[in-house]
């Protein structure tokens, strides 16, 4: 039975459920993220396998460590895909699990973003990546489409995860513009976003894809309505405090989840996929690469035409040309 007592001893008591029975615990979890049913079968089998993994070496969720997790991926005996899934499903539940602590303590973290790590010596390791004309309409549909029925709370998280999504994929912000990005310097009605200076880096002006506008004027009116202090255009608490990157990761993948994207996707569809599509677009309507690099940030030419190549070398990879337009609108320069 529940103790009534406070939200702290609930708390301690899904920590317990976690320690004596992490099966049980993860379907409740599960239960709750709201993935299709043939989703979460797949994930209940990963985490079943991560379970057996643990109780083999003697480790359990609340001991398991940055090394244990390197060498649970590195082990599997699956494309590097399908690795890549299983570190993210650790890491978002161990998020889960270590809430009231630092993200940056999350072994998997580590991991899962370290680009020399042991698991990523598999096959289908590509390079820059970028989202396909499909994807970015599927992820275009899923930000304009009507918000779910949510608590206040959750209502303005959701306006705000799909703005960050919009000025990744429609500005090609960087995660550190947008925890640093002032509230006045986000004026949709102008479609433009302001980036200020920042050493050595010079500021730059950035013209909005059109479908980000009403993102963000939604997220706006939201942020608004729910009387956030500060002035981060977007705040990772009630407080008003800046997000953490770690935040923004995960709701970039729950955005994919949701969309239908993740489950089709070979690699990681992350902020920098969104920014690198960001270009992309671009790039197909004919935009000079300095240009490109200049709304990006890129200090030096050579990085926005090392960028180019990229892109035109994954375009030959998914065995098409370049399209002449793109079909989630054009920037109002």
């Amino acid at each position: 039975m529940i103790s009534a007592h406070g939200p702290g001893d609930l708390f301690d008591q899904q920590r317990d459920d976690w320690r004596l029975d992490p099966r049980s615990a993860f379907d409740a979890w599960l239960a709750a993220q709201g993935f299709r049913r043939s989703s979460a079968d797949v994930y209940r089998a990963q985490w079943g396998l991560f379970l057996d993994w643990l109780r083999l070496r003697h480790k359990t969720l609340q001991t398991v460590d940055k090394p244990t997790i390197a060498e649970f991926a590195a082990g599997l005996d699956v494309r590097k895909p399908q690795r890549a899934r299983y570190l993210r499903l650790v890491e978002r539940v161990l998020d889960h699990i270590r809430e009231i602590e630092l993200a940056s303590t999350n072994p998997a973290r580590f991991i899962a973003q370290d680009g020399e790590a042991a698991w990523r010596n598999a096959r289908e390791n590509e390079p820059t990546g970028f989202l396909t004309q499909e994807e970015r309409t599927a992820l275009v549909a899923r930000l304009a489409a009507p918000p779910g029925e949510r608590t206040a709370a959750r209502r303005w998280r959701e306006a705000r995860d799909r703005a960050l999504a919009a000025v990744f994929l429609g500005a090609g912000l960087k995660t550190s513009d947008a925890i640093a990005l002032p509230l006045n310097n986000v004026d949709p009605a102008a479609r433009w976003i302001e980036i200020e200076s920042a050493h050595p880096a010079p500021a730059r002006r950035i013209p909005l894809t059109s479908f980000a506008v009403p993102v963000l004027a939604v997220w706006l009116d939201e942020r608004r309505l729910a009387g956030l202090p500060g002035q981060h255009a977007f705040p990772g608490s009630p407080s008003g405090r800046p997000m953490h990157k770690a935040t923004m990761l995960r709701a970039v993948d729950d955005l994919m989840e949701t969309a239908g994207i993740a489950a089709t996707r070979t690699e990681r569809a992350s902020p920098r996929t969104l920014r690198n599509t960001f270009a992309a677009h671009h790039f197909e309507n004919g935009m000079a690469p300095e240009q490109v690099g200049q709304w990006l940030g890129l200090m030096q030419p050579i990085s926005a035409n090392r960028l180019h190549r990229a892109w035109q070398a994954w375009a030959a990879r998914e065995s098409r040309k370049p399209p002449v337009g793109s079909r989630f609108g054009q920037a109002k320069a």
